[in-house]
Formats: C-alpha cells, structure tokens, sequence
C-alpha cells in the first residue's frame, strides 16, 4: 500500500501521464488540498500548471470550491457581496484519510473537508486513468460529497454570492499557459464568450500541441455549465453553482463524474467528439 504522504503516479500503458499528491504542504489561504499535477500526454507534454503566478491557488487538478456554508475550499480571496473579492480568514482543507484502492491505473480515495475545527463533508474520490489510442488516454474522475452534519449544507459561488459570469467550483483544471492562448469549442460553438456558462456535452480546450476534452459522464453532471477562462487563464471547470446555491441535506450525497480526453496535436472538432465519446463508454 502506498504511503498516505507519497505522490501516486498513474500510468497508461506503462507511461507514467499523472502524479496525484495527497498531502501538499501549503499554505492555508491556498485551502490544501489533494491534486494531480504534473498530468501528461502520452508524448510527455504537460498539461497542468502548479500554483501560477497569476493565480497560485491553482492547483493542476481537482475539486476546489469557494463556498462552503462561507468557508473557502478554492483559496486565495472569497468575493463577498457588495464588497468584491476580500481576504478573510475562512479557508478550509481537504484531508486525505484513507485510500480503498490504489494503483498505477487508478484510485479510489477516501478525504474530509474541514474548516474551523469542524468537519462539513465527507467526500469519496475516484480517479482513473484508461489507454483511448497511441496518442490519447482518458481520465476519469468523479467525487462524491456527503454532508456529514446536523443541517443542511449549501455550496455557492462568486456568482450566486453576485458576481455574474464567475460560477466556478467543483471539478476544475488548470491548463498549462503558452504564449498563445488556448482555442476552446464545443460541438456547436468556438471561443471563450460563446461557451463560458453554457451547458454542452462536451467542451475542448486545444493548445499548441495538446487537447483537453471535457465531458459530464451522467445526467446530473450534464446539466451543470461550463466555466472558462482562456484570454486571462487556461483554465476549464464543471460549475456545481451556477445560478443557485447547490444544497446537500444531512446525511445525503451530491456526485459528480467528468471525464478528461488528453490527447497529443491539435483535434478537430470530429476528432475531439469521436474520442471522448469512446472515453464516456468505456
């Protein structure tokens, strides 16, 4: 069994494509949690960044979430209403307790967010990692959050706190940043406007010579919009709040399945469709 302190790398026929960290030693206004970066193509292209410049609360990839009952889980400053983007002392952590299974393809992983001594959720993480071609694997990740309190447990965003056009949190990627920025297009449109809080199947982010494509793996998780950022940022997440506060009762679950096409070149929009299509079935 692997050490809970020591990075897991995932593998794809026999490659070495992600390294999953458990336990970072950060800061707490980056909210510590688990993430996977470096994360690769076949070919060795990286296509995660670690706590930019820009944005060091960015941790290649994961689930980061701004608002918790008013405890930040995505780090950095929480926009509070009429107020704007304001440093407070609310952050929380994600704490690995435990792994169910652990192996070069895959993980099945058991952690509690905390803030203020108190534990808000109990999550259980899934992660895989599956050979699609020569050129292409797929990740699949899904997490589970139970609300392991008393009452009801509400998760917003800076959107649904006021801020229109920022619902991130939840499942998110941070891509590596080029001196170009990155084209973005879904089945039926192209470019950060057109797809920034759309609802889509499937959505790609294509770079100088990678491609992400992003797929909702059920219903639920089809239903939640895109948040992009690619003129500031490279960057792609499944909104858990997008235009209301996500609301957990006690003792239920709010899941979660995103499937990841990393693909080495540049795909057309039949190609992008084609693999991430066979990623969802497998």
């Amino acid at each position: 069994m692997t050490a809970p302190d020591a990075p897991v790398v995932l593998r794809v026929a026999g490659r070495p494509v992600g390294r999953y960290v458990t336990r970072p030693e950060l800061p707490a206004r980056l909210s510590p949690r688990p993430y996977l970066h470096p994360v690769t193509t076949l070919a060795g292209t990286a296509v995660t960044e670690l706590s930019p410049a820009d944005h060091t609360h960015h941790l290649g990839v994961g689930v980061a979430v701004p608002d918790v009952e008013g405890f930040n889980f995505w780090g950095g400053r929480t926009y509070v209403r009429d107020q704007g983007p304001t440093e407070l002392d609310n952050h929380g952590s994600q704490r690995h307790t435990a792994f169910q299974l652990c192996d070069p393809d895959g993980l099945v992983e058991e952690l509690r967010w905390v803030a203020a001594g108190a534990e808000l959720l109990r999550e259980r993480r899934t992660v895989a990692a599956g050979e699609l071609t020569d050129s292409a694997w797929a990740l699949d990740f899904t997490f589970s959050l139970t609300n392991v309190t008393s009452g009801p447990v509400t998760i917003g965003s800076p959107a649904t706190n006021g801020r229109p056009g920022a619902a991130y949190g939840g499942f998110f990627w941070r891509a590596r940043k080029e001196v170009r920025a990155p084209k973005v297009f879904t089945a039926s449109a192209e470019g950060e406007t057109a797809v920034h809080g759309e609802r889509a199947d499937w959505l790609a982010l294509a770079g100088a010579d990678w491609t992400l494509v992003f797929a909702g793996a059920t219903d639920v998780t089809r239903r939640d919009p895109w948040f992009v950022r690619t003129a500031e940022y490279p960057g792609v997440g499944s909104s858990l709040a997008g235009e209301r506060r996500l609301a957990i009762a006690p003792g239920e679950t709010a899941v979660r399945r995103i499937v990841t096409v990393v693909a080495d070149g540049r795909l057309a929009r039949d190609e992008a469709a084609t693999l991430v299509r066979k990623a969802v079935s497998q």
